[in-house]
């Protein structure tokens, strides 16, 4: 049989035990505040990505999200527009369009007699 070891006063062997107690409890609560924030500062830089940082001496301001994508729509509309534009010159319209012309120039080339 082993004995527990003792110093054979009592208020001793508690306060021992108490600091023992405590030192695993602060252990403890020190490991969950190291998770905590971890997780705080992945959170806190988060939201400096989607609300966005203003701009420091030596440091350009980032935009937040709302406003990146308010660009990426604006550039989609342009291109929108610009692709339009190509669409209209490649089929025949109004008489305006590239593919008129061509078809015109081909018209014309057809309609001349070729030397033999």
């Amino acid at each position: 049989m082993i004995a527990e070891p003792t110093t054979g006063v009592v208020a001793v062997d508690q306060a021992a035990a108490w600091a023992a107690a405590l030192a695993a409890i602060l252990g403890l609560l020190l490991v969950i505040w190291r998770a905590v924030r971890r997780s705080l500062a992945k959170l806190e830089q988060f939201l400096d990505d989607w609300n966005g940082t203003p701009g420091r001496p030596g440091v350009p301001a980032r935009p937040g999200m709302v406003e990146r994508v308010g660009r990426i729509e604006g550039l989609q509309r342009q291109q929108g527009e610009h692709l339009d534009r190509i669409e209209h010159e490649l089929h025949p319209n109004s008489g305006s369009s590239l593919r008129d012309a061509v078809d015109s120039i081909g018209r014309t080339v057809g309609a001349t007699p070729r030397d033999p």
